[in-house]
């Protein structure tokens, strides 16, 4: 693939990461952003921020080039959700077994760390070069630039650019091209708890912390330097609790003391950042085909997901593992038939973990503080122990293995069908340790085999 000319748009976690795989495959590759270059500016896209998760699929993509080792430093891990109730009291979850933890990374230096290994194998990247149009007949990419337009004619495009990709809108253009975008009815804001005054982590540093109200949430994860990046979703409007309902300090001050009274005593700054932080959108994005011409868009220009089964970076990652292995297979002179598998492959596996991401917006804020929920996770757990092949739990599928998403999303389904009729005996808290397990196994095997 020596003379192959590659062009990704988007510098970001997956395009970074793309232009590793490729440099590694002796690709010649040049990578545009619209984003200046954060290493030599002091721009900052501050205050739209929710912490990675790095769970088995992102880990498995990063050690294939070489980079897990260089990665942990920047990672904390998480080996459950800490549920803080209205009172202040607390319950863990955990994950999985004992030893599984996803993993906790700010964007920013782990986006630094991918773009520099990146240059250090040769890739050229361009910052504020924003893409204006492809045209799909010639091939050519239009910039607009600080130097001003600029036209350019790669063999190959990948758009790596976002849920607003360039890319997929010059698609959009085409004819036969399907596209659904739908906002949810919550927003974002980001929020920080700072270290202690001695230094020290002012919560359990290895647990995802949770304040699930009904209707909304607020959720913590760990910093190497001790803080929590905090996100508060919020309904726009609408109900009582809403960010069109704050106002002002009193506003912010009464729902917090009335919901999150706990964190509210560990943030400082809360009112400073409420007010100056952006109030983000949250989006589902969902296109075919992915392929036109000698286009492929991957990541979430293809797929984007609202992030509550933290699985949208290790999805974009995965995508790049996924056509490494086909570049590795069908060579160089097959980019059609790379895209055609691809977009085949991955499509019923990233629409399976979309509509398991907007499933748990549900669970996170609504059923994680509800003692029944907990009982139903503590019998799964029981399931998986005595029958560790027959019953894995679908967090653990999804989170900890690279089963694909699809055969995960349908084994969850069969499974939680199950599980509604054991939930459903009235005396379940008081019997539940009396449960005829092997009857439940029995059940799974008998809902697979119809």
């Amino acid at each position: 693939m020596k003379n192959n000319n590659v062009t990704i748009l988007g510098a970001g976690l997956i395009g970074s990461l793309l232009a590793i795989y490729l440099k590694r495959q002796g690709l010649d590759v040049s990578v545009y952003d619209k984003r200046p270059d954060t290493r030599k500016t002091k721009y900052f896209e501050g205050g739209r921020s929710i912490n990675m998760a790095l769970s088995y699929r992102g880990w498995k993509s990063l050690e294939k080039v070489g980079l897990k080792d260089q990665v942990l430093p920047l990672a904390i891990p998480m080996y459950g959700r800490k549920i803080h109730d209205e009172h202040g009291g607390t319950t863990f979850i955990p994950y999985g077994k004992a030893d599984q933890a996803i993993y906790s990374i700010s964007r920013g230096k782990f986006n630094q760390l991918l773009v520099e290994e990146a240059e250090r194998l040769g890739a050229n990247l361009h910052f504020e070069h924003l893409c204006q149009h492809v045209d799909f007949r010639s091939g050519q990419i239009t910039f607009e630039s600080p130097e001003g337009e600029k036209k350019l004619e790669p063999q190959v495009i990948f758009g790596a650019d976002g849920a607003y990709s360039a890319l997929r809108m010059s698609m959009i253009r085409q004819i036969r091209f399907n596209y659904k975008q739908e906002y949810i009815s919550h927003g974002y804001k980001e929020l920080t708890i700072p270290a202690t005054a001695d230094g020290e982590f002012a919560m359990d540093p290895n647990a995802l912390h949770i304040w699930p109200r009904g209707k909304f949430m607020l959720i913590a994860l760990p910093n190497p330097d001790k803080s929590f990046t905090c996100t508060l979703f919020l309904p726009f409007e609408g109900t009582k609790v809403c960010f069109d309902k704050i106002q002002d300090d009193r506003d912010l001050e009464s729902i917090f003391r009335n919901y999150f009274d706990d964190a509210y005593h560990l943030m400082p700054d809360l009112k400073q950042e409420f007010f100056r932080n952006p109030t983000s959108a949250l989006i589902n994005i969902e296109c075919y085909p992915w392929v036109q011409g000698n286009s492929l868009l991957i990541g979430d220009a293809s797929h984007a997901m609202v992030p509550f089964y933290g699985q949208g970076m290790n999805c974009g990652f995965e995508d790049c593992f996924i056509l490494n292995e086909l570049i590795e297979k069908y060579g160089d002179s097959a980019w059609n038939l790379v895209f055609e598998k691809f977009q085949k492959k991955r499509k019923p596996d990233t629409d399976a973990i979309c509509q398991l991401a907007m499933e748990n917006f549900i669970e996170m804020r609504d059923s994680v503080a509800d003692p029944k929920f907990l009982l139903r996770k503590k019998i799964e757990a029981k399931l998986h122990e005595l029958y560790p092949k027959e019953w894995i739990p679908l967090y653990t599928m999804v989170t900890f293995s690279d089963m694909s998403y699809s055969e995960a999303y349908a084994q969850g389904k069969l499974q939680e069908a199950i599980m509604d009729k054991v939930m459903a005996d009235p005396l379940i808290t008081e019997n539940w340790n009396k449960l005829d397990y092997e009857d439940i196994i029995n059940q799974m095997e008998t809902a697979k085999a119809v």
